[in-house]
């Protein structure tokens, strides 16, 4: 018939041969099985190693664990090296910001103590600092993940240069000038601003002492704990604005208080100070940013 299987042709079996049983095979319900049953086969699939009992899952975890460790590992190399490139552009600037001397001081604000000169002084820091945290909290709003580290150098660069210039003024203020030129000065109010205490005038510290040991370890510290603080500052929808605000005016007046009991409690008097000489010109200008904020904490605009 038309479409039907063909006939097979069955052989004759002789005398004395032996029997041959055929076995049907049924429908297949899987590899290498027949009615359902598994059927060893060296065609079987092999088992994959990961499912090998006290093998794969003792390995993926190693894997895992190496793979966090690598991780953390390439983390901390990655913080170092953004904490060492921004302390190389704050000692860069540091000869850079302006500070004015105590005549010039005096002059600014007439009538006032050494104690609310100071105090208005570190108002108009932390009110600087305080504008940097923002505009950096700000800027966080834009569609820009990739420039974020870039804005967190930038704050921390600018809050930098804002403190340093109120800490040189502060030594002013208290008739502790550090002794030198401009690098001694430039690098004796780098290591307050580290230590966050006043220049200690019976031990000065040398440019090569100071730029190739302690201090620039120190440094490196500050400004990776900074980092860390500043974090919360690139929290969008104008949350981080709010937060850097806050946080840098707080840490400008905790560093700032610190420094200035410590240079209170070694005041000389005006009366009995020699006529210093004025204050050299800064080495350079600073970057247009950096500059603005530094003027912004200039507090003769606002009084």
């Amino acid at each position: 018939m038309t479409g039907s299987s063909p006939f097979r042709k069955h052989r004759f079996r002789k005398s004395g041969d032996p029997v041959e049983t055929r076995v049907e095979k049924g429908p297949e319900t899987g590899p290498g099985t027949a009615g359902g049953l598994d059927a060893h086969s060296d065609t079987a699939p092999a088992v994959p190693p990961a499912t090998v009992a006290g093998d794969g899952p003792r390995k993926t975890g190693t894997r895992r664990m190496q793979a966090v460790k690598n991780g953390v590992r390439k983390g901390g190399e990655g913080s170092r090296a953004v904490a060492l490139y921004i302390a190389e552009r704050v000692i860069e600037n540091a000869p850079r910001v302006p500070v004015r001397d105590l005549a010039t001081l005096r002059a600014q604000f007439p009538g006032l103590d050494p104690d609310q000169l100071a105090d208005k002084l570190i108002a108009g820091a932390a009110h600087a600092t305080s504008a940097v945290g923002a505009g950096v909290g700000a800027a966080a709003m834009l569609p820009v993940p990739p420039a974020m580290p870039a804005e967190l150098a930038a704050e921390i660069t600018g809050v930098a240069a804002i403190e340093l210039k109120l800490i040189a003024e502060l030594h002013e203020v208290y008739g502790l000038r550090p002794p030198g030129n401009l690098k001694d000065r430039t690098i004796a109010y780098l290591t307050s601003w580290t230590q966050e205490r006043g220049v200690n005038l019976v031990k000065p510290t040398t440019m090569d002492v100071a730029l190739g040991g302690q201090m620039k370890r120190e440094l490196r510290q500050q400004i990776t704990k900074r980092m860390v603080r500043n974090l919360p500052n690139l929290i969008p929808f104008m949350v981080g604005a709010a937060v850097g605000a806050v946080m840098n005016r707080r840490d400008t007046r905790k560093v700032a208080h610190k420094v200035r009991a410590d240079l209170r409690a070694r005041a000389v008097p005006w009366e009995s100070l020699d006529r210093l000489p004025p204050l050299e010109r800064p080495s350079g200008p600073l970057p247009e940013a950096i500059r603005a904020a530094v003027e912004d904490s200039d507090p003769r605009e606002r009084d």
